[in-house]
């Protein structure tokens, strides 16, 4: 026997369990393993020393889902026996590259070529939010995207949002088009009344203005609701 299985034999038993997982990600990918399965492979860093399958199975059991784990607050997973600030500071960083990624899906290309992309950048950057933020897109004639900027962040169920200031902004910007987005922490993206009436206030005030209001997409745990499509614009 060579002196490396020596070693992965008198090894803790979680090793040999690490690189198994390890070999069946890269042999079959991300869809072959569970979700608990892929937070251990992204605590294996985080967390040299320890079985990290209890530390995942806990954190989706306290958050619910992948995506709830990496957006919940660092005081929040600190919570958890097994994550110290280390390693909730390793998980804000993979929700932070994952966002990244999203936010470039959605440049430097006509954004209604690709929507489904920002929609997904939306849901990244915002479903698991535990605060409301509104959220704007702005784009140039060609409908590619100038500038993403958070405009307000208000309380678990209400973003003060002030339509004048929205186009305002836009105009400022050179912007011809935009796109409004902002999160329910409720988890359901079903729009209120107040949505509604502020989003036809906006388009109100844009459209003598050459500025098109394309879409109000809103986003929640539970999937997004879109203006366009329940054709409330």
């Amino acid at each position: 026997m060579s002196g490396f299985d020596e070693n992965l034999e008198n090894a803790p038993h979680f090793v040999g369990h690490r690189e198994r997982l390890k070999t069946r990600f890269r042999e079959s990918g991300a869809e072959a393993i569970a979700d608990y399965e892929l937070l251990e492979l992204i605590l294996f860093q985080a967390v040299p020393r320890r079985d990290t399958k209890p530390i995942a199975k806990a954190l989706l059991a306290r958050f619910g889902t992948f995506s709830d784990v990496l957006a919940a607050p660092e005081a929040r997973l600190t919570e958890i026996a097994g994550v110290g600030p280390s390693v909730a500071t390793h998980l804000k960083l993979v929700h932070a590259a994952a966002t990244r990624y999203a936010r470039g899906a959605v440049r430097q290309r006509p954004l209604l070529g690709s929507w489904s992309a920002v929609v997904d950048y939306c849901r990244a950057a915002m479903a698991y939010e535990e605060k409301e933020q509104f959220r704007i897109l702005f784009l140039d004639r060609k409908n590619v995207l100038i500038a993403d900027e958070v405009q307000q962040v208000g309380t678990v169920d209400h973003t003060p949002v002030y339509p004048r200031e929205v186009v305002k902004r836009a105009l400022e910007l050179s912007a011809t088009a935009i796109v409004l987005a902002h999160n329910h922490p409720s988890g359901d993206p079903t729009p209120s009344r107040a949505d509604i009436e502020m989003t036809k206030t906006i388009v109100s005030i844009a459209g003598p203005l050459g500025i098109a209001v394309h879409d109000h997409i809103i986003v929640g745990r539970q999937g997004h609701a879109s203006f366009r499509g329940l054709k409330l614009i």
